[in-house]
């Protein structure tokens, strides 16, 4: 691999992860599958199922919750071959869900361990395994947030501000 085509190649296996988290925040299963291979596989711990799978089980789970807010962290890709690359992506996650009874703010941090493969010259994710390094759950202490005079909020799908440009950026 030359080093033209390795530093592309790091920028838009880069980009995967962002698109991803997209995906998860904006609930949109289009764009989750956008980052996997067909035959993709993954391991969650508490689901090992082709991505397609994943997906649809992603999607159920966090519509359920309030919000979700996931960043990502230092990106770490090392290659095997010129089609065949490994990764470790931090990441954080927010969740606001009812547990119980009771809003509770959810922070999850860990890594991704990623297998990426070229074919037909496109770099998708071949398999994805979540690794959890720490939890945290808190009651919500957001009341800055609610206070403050209208402004613009997060939201799911294509109520999100950004989705009206998103498109210009984010090609499936």
């Amino acid at each position: 691999m030359d080093t033209l085509d390795e530093v592309y190649s790091r920028l838009v296996i880069a980009e995967l992860s962002s698109r991803y988290m997209r995906g998860l925040d904006r609930l949109d299963k289009a764009l989750l599958a956008s980052v996997f291979h067909d035959d993709a596989t993954t391991d969650y711990g508490f689901i090992k199922a082709p991505a397609s799978e994943f997906i649809e089980f992603a999607h159920n789970a966090l519509a359920q919750h309030a919000s979700n807010h996931h960043m990502i962290g230092q990106i770490l890709i090392g290659f095997e071959d010129d089609d065949t690359a490994f990764g470790e992506v931090y990441f954080q996650a927010q969740h606001r869900l009812d547990m119980g009874g009771e809003d509770t703010e959810l922070f999850v941090s860990g890594r991704y361990s990623d297998r990426y493969e070229r074919r037909g010259g496109i770099w998708k994710i071949a398999h994805r395994a979540e690794v959890n390094d720490w939890t945290r759950s808190d009651p919500p202490s957001d009341r800055y947030f609610h206070a403050m005079p209208a402004q613009l909020r997060g939201a799911r799908g294509e109520d999100d501000y950004s989705s009206q440009f998103i498109g210009r950026v984010v090609s499936l």
